[in-house]
C-alpha cells in the first residue's frame, strides 16, 4: 500500500468539496446529577475519551457566556452534559480530575479554563492533539483542517455559533457537538498509527518554505 499523503498546511478552499464526517453513534443528553453519575461511571470504564465544550456565542464586546455544554465521547456513544442546567456535578468533577484515563481534546487548556469558571477542580489526564500533530509535521491548529488532512473528510462548523443554552438542543446541534468530541479520538489514534508505522509522506504546502528552498538552490 502507498503511504498516506499528508500536508503541513491543508488548503482551506479544498475543504468545502470533501464528504462530510459525522458521528453516527448513540447520543445521550445529560440533564440531571443522577444521569451524570451513571454516564461518568460508564465513561470511566472506557479505554479512551474524546472531549470538547460549547458556549453560547456572545455578540457583545467584552462579554462571554459561561460554558453550556460538555461533550464526552467514546468511539460509539457520546454524552452531552448540559452544564447550564446541572453545573459541575460531583461526578463531572470526578471525571475531569481522573488521572488515568486519557481524555483527548483540541486546545483543551481553553476548555479547562472555561470549566473552572463553573467550579474548582484539579486537571486530570488530558492530551492535546495540537501538540501531537506537530510530531508528524502538521502545522494547522484547527480541528477542521487537521481532520480534512488526515481523513479527507469535512467537519461542518455550521452549528458552532448556535444557541447552546436553548431549552432543547436540535438534532443538528447534538450531532455537531458529538462529532467534535469523537473526531478528537480518531485524530489521536491515527497520529499514533502514522508515527508507529511511519506510514505517511509529508508534502510541504507553504509558499514561504518553497521560496526559501529556491533561494538556497
Amino acid at each position: 500500500m502507498m503511504p498516506k499523503v499528508i500536508y503541513n498546511k491543508f488548503e482551506k478552499q479544498l475543504i468545502s468539496s470533501l464528504p462530510v464526517a459525522e458521528f453516527t453513534g448513540r447520543i445521550e443528553v445529560v440533564l440531571s446529577a443522577s444521569e451524570a453519575e451513571r454516564a461518568v461511571n460508564f465513561l470511566l470504564s472506557q479505554p479512551i475519551l474524546g472531549f470538547d465544550t460549547e458556549t453560547r456565542p456572545s455578540f457583545k464586546r467584552g462579554f462571554q457566556h459561561k460554558v453550556a455544554l460538555l461533550q464526552v465521547a467514546t468511539e460509539d456513544i457520546c454524552f452531552l452534559f448540559r452544564l447550564n442546567h446541572i453545573g459541575l456535578a460531583p461526578s463531572i468533577v470526578r471525571l475531569l480530575e481522573d488521572a488515568t484515563l486519557p481524555k483527548i481534546g483540541l486546545s483543551w487548556h481553553d476548555d479547562i479554563n472555561s470549566l473552572q469558571k463553573l467550579g474548582p477542580f484539579k486537571t486530570g489526564h488530558f492530551i492535546d492533539i495540537q501538540h501531537y500533530v506537530h510530531d508528524i509535521g502538521i502545522e494547522d491548529m484547527s480541528l477542521q483542517k487537521i481532520y480534512a488532512n488526515l481523513f479527507g473528510q469535512k467537519i461542518s462548523k455550521r452549528q458552532q455559533l448556535s444557541n447552546w443554552e436553548a431549552d432543547v438542543l436540535s438534532d443538528k446541534q447534538k450531532i455537531y457537538a458529538a462529532t467534535d468530541a469523537w473526531a478528537c479520538i480518531n485524530i489521536y489514534k491515527e497520529i499514533i498509527r502514522l508515527k508507529r508505522d511511519k506510514d505517511y509522506q509529508l508534502i510541504i504546502n507553504d509558499e514561504q518554505h518553497e521560496a526559501s528552498i529556491s533561494e538556497k538552490g
